[in-house]
């Protein structure tokens, strides 16, 4: 019980992109030497979960530039050389973003041989992220479906073709990033569920959904100073995902204002992936920190239901920071785990 999980990212190394930097391109630009890179970054940073103790370990995103985009690229009908300025996460920042030109299609496997490379390099249990559909319909430009809804149900299909070959490949953790269910509260319930109840159907692994506020990054930042004393979207969409067909709900806890009371919400009907680690803050938590989190969320639900984790990916931190706080993640949980 009380094993230790990641959101997904971790930093890359400077041989592959440049550090500390979200959509950072990369540094070799031939293909096969890129390759190479890639996937020595991947065992680096599976290496770094064992090191530091992490029982559910990923590939630490390093063959992605950007979480969602990275799925992109490999679908049809999305025109990466047309992007259009949009605001996204309801305004909160401007991004380019490809534009959908016509109907979308998943002309073969995307992360196939990433993640049958990610199982061969540990015998741990392995997680894999995708971003989910809402957050996917947030990061683009639309010139096709007009109705986000619909473009939303168009990729959950793709998202449950591509997850069912993953799980064949060897993933035992499937886990999609839904940022913007923080965001579109109203939607949620409606067609943000029936999305991603979609595109995790008869899907033989466990199943989670990443609910942030998100990187450290100036914009996030000054979006949390706007939402009071106690942030209370997740109470808006809880009871929502706990009737839904996903097994585990990630929440960020460390250094946030969410009471911790929220994961009532989930009825006990899902296992709780308890944020403990503040991924905007440039030093490692202590272990009793940790720990303390994780005494805290142990109040709302059973030790068997919690997974302590970190708040969101780890990407624009600096590596030696990420490993101290992946060492700090993984002593915290042992220090409760002894205890019980």
């Amino acid at each position: 019980m009380l094993k230790t999980t990641i959101t997904g990212s971790l930093p890359k190394p400077s041989w592959l992109a440049q550090p500390e930097t979200l959509w950072a391109p990369w540094a070799a630009e031939d293909p096969a030497k890129l390759e190479e890179a890639k996937q020595d970054a991947v065992r680096l940073a599976i290496r770094d979960q064992e090191q530091a103790g992490i029982d559910i370990v990923t590939d630490g995103e390093q063959s992605r530039q950007h979480f969602v985009h990275g799925i992109l690229e490999k679908i049809e009908g999305i025109d990466f050389e047309k992007k259009t300025r949009i605001g996204i996460r309801d305004d909160r920042y401007d991004a380019d973003c490809p534009t959908v030109r016509s109907e979308l299609k998943r002309m073969g496997s995307i992360h196939g041989d990433e993640v049958r490379f990610a199982r061969a390099q540990t015998d741990r249990a392995l997680k894999f992220t995708m971003p989910g559909p809402m957050t996917i319909v947030d990061t683009l430009a639309d010139e096709h479906y007009g109705d986000r809804p619909k473009m939303a149900m168009a990729f959950a299909e793709i998202l449950n073709e591509e997850a069912k070959e993953l799980v064949a490949a060897g993933v035992d953790v499937l886990q999609f990033d839904e940022p913007a269910f923080n965001v579109y509260l109203d939607a949620v319930p409606t067609w943000g569920m029936e999305a991603l109840n979609r595109a995790v159907e008869n899907l033989d692994c466990t199943t989670a959904v990443h609910i942030c506020y998100g990187y450290g990054i100036e914009a996030n930042l000054q979006w949390k100073a706007t939402l009071g004393a106690v942030w209370e979207q997740y109470a808006e969409i809880l009871p929502a995902l706990a009737e839904s067909d996903i097994d585990q709900v990630s929440l960020e806890f460390a250094g946030s204002r969410v009471p911790m009371e929220v994961i009532k919400l989930l009825d006990g009907k899902k296992d709780v992936l308890v944020g403990a680690i503040d991924v905007t803050t440039p030093t490692a938590e202590s272990h009793e920190k940790v720990a303390a989190v994780i005494r805290s969320a142990m109040e709302f639900a059973t030790p068997e239901r919690i997974f302590p984790c970190t708040n969101c990916g780890m990407v624009p931190l600096p590596r030696s920071v990420s490993q101290s706080k992946l060492k700090a993640l993984s002593a915290g949980a042992a220090l409760v785990r002894a205890e019980l």
